[in-house]
């Protein structure tokens, strides 16, 4: 990590959902939550939790020199909609295969 710069990853209890323009794309009570210096929280969610089914994989891979190489999958009309790890660095291998999206809710 770079001098300042943390990750930390915790497991989370709550439920969060992930929706597109009024579909359900992922509803989980397991989330991962991910912390990042200037980065959002976000919650990487395990596979059995997303309807895989609706997404399509993209030819979109990004790079961060904290996690690693991203692949990315997208939804007609939302390109690169959601994101994983799939061979994380180290320090974040709990991330592993697990899916993140832009934006998620918490359900009560």
């Amino acid at each position: 990590m770079t001098q300042g710069h943390t990750i930390t990853i915790e497991q989370g209890t709550q439920r969060v959902r992930a929706v597109h323009d009024g579909q359900v794309l992922a509803e989980s009570d397991r989330p991962l939550i991910l912390r990042e210096t200037g980065c959002p929280v976000r919650y990487y969610l395990p596979p059995e939790d997303v309807r895989l089914d609706l997404l399509t994989p993209s030819e979109t891979h990004t790079y961060c020199p904290f996690k690693g190489t991203a692949s990315y999958w997208s939804l007609p009309g939302a390109a690169d909609l959601v994101w994983a790890y799939p061979d994380p660095k180290p320090g974040v291998a709990e991330i592993k295969d697990h899916l993140c999206f832009y934006d998620v809710e918490a359900v009560s």
